[in-house]
């Protein structure tokens, strides 16, 4: 059994970050350890919410499991909220590759969306952002994240299939190996992922059915699937469509429910399609 490491805040109310990822990568098979960041009564959606940081518990995990000559197979990283966050991560990932050189890391570089950051980022901390994301294999960010991961304006009439590729090209000329586009649409009713394997320069895309909704957390339950797809041995094209297609599932999901959270969508009811699915890879 793969072991990976979650490292994002836990929002104890909200269907985000830790609460998503935690069930999703285990209900796939895969053991997930987690590392918190912070700990939030209910995401920042809500009227109103506690804030409880852990940057300072983060060395002192990590110098615990090292301690305990624990190897871990892979690491995902989500939302972080702070540059000493960032540099503690990195160094996280530099002293876990001593232990496995073939450590997998998958960068979800949660900073914005719309074309604005998230309330209390700025465009020096997307730039130091990019010094997490070279160390990747794989990141993951949506078009406004890559924006300004690369210090370029946002396109708010949308971008063509070329800019799109133009956006991967350049983040893998940072010196990301791997990068994978969300939000992505080729047409009006499709939504979806564009990739570059940077390696064998080459482009994937996959796109699903555009929900006419919006939910919190969509981010999150895509990212988890990706990282829990890979554990069980998918490719990442693979992984990248079984992520699209689980998360229009949990659109449809709480679409159809007529007692819906307002805060996240039903991913638990949608749950037993990536079970299935790692079954039929293992066997």
């Amino acid at each position: 059994m793969k072991r990976i490491i979650t490292v994002q805040d836990i929002s104890c109310v909200g269907k985000c970050s830790l609460t998503v990822a935690l069930p999703i990568i285990s209900a796939m098979g895969t053991e997930c350890a987690v590392l918190p960041t912070a700990v939030l009564s209910n995401h920042t959606a809500f009227r109103q919410f506690t804030f409880h940081d852990l940057t300072d518990e983060i060395e002192r995990t990590v110098d615990a499991w090292m301690e305990e000559g624990l190897i871990f197979d892979m690491i995902y990283t989500g939302y972080l909220g702070s540059f000493e966050q960032i540099h503690l991560v990195c160094a996280m990932i530099d002293r876990l590759r001593e232990q496995n050189p073939d450590l997998f890391v998958v960068v979800d570089p949660a900073m914005g969306d719309g074309g604005t950051l998230y309330k209390g980022f700025t465009e020096t901390f997307a730039k130091e952002m990019g010094t997490l994301c070279r160390k990747a294999d794989l990141i993951l960010p949506n078009l406004t994240e890559a924006a300004y991961l690369l210090g370029i304006p946002y396109r708010h009439e949308g971008y063509c299939e070329t800019q799109v590729k133009d956006i991967l090209l350049r983040l893998t000329d940072m010196g990301v190996k791997q990068a994978a586009l969300t939000g992505v649409s080729t047409s009006a009713d499709t939504i979806g992922v564009m990739a570059y394997h940077a390696e064998e320069e080459r482009y994937f895309c996959y796109e699903g059915t555009r929900a006419p909704v919006m939910y919190h957390g969509t981010g999150d339950i895509f990212a988890s699937t990706v990282v829990g797809a890979l554990s069980v041995g998918m490719g990442i094209d693979a992984a990248l469509s079984l992520a699209v297609d689980y998360t229009f599932a949990c659109i449809e999901q709480t679409m159809k429910d007529p007692n819906a959270r307002w805060y996240g969508v039903n991913f638990e009811s949608a749950l037993g399609m990536l079970t299935e699915t790692a079954k039929k890879i293992r066997t």
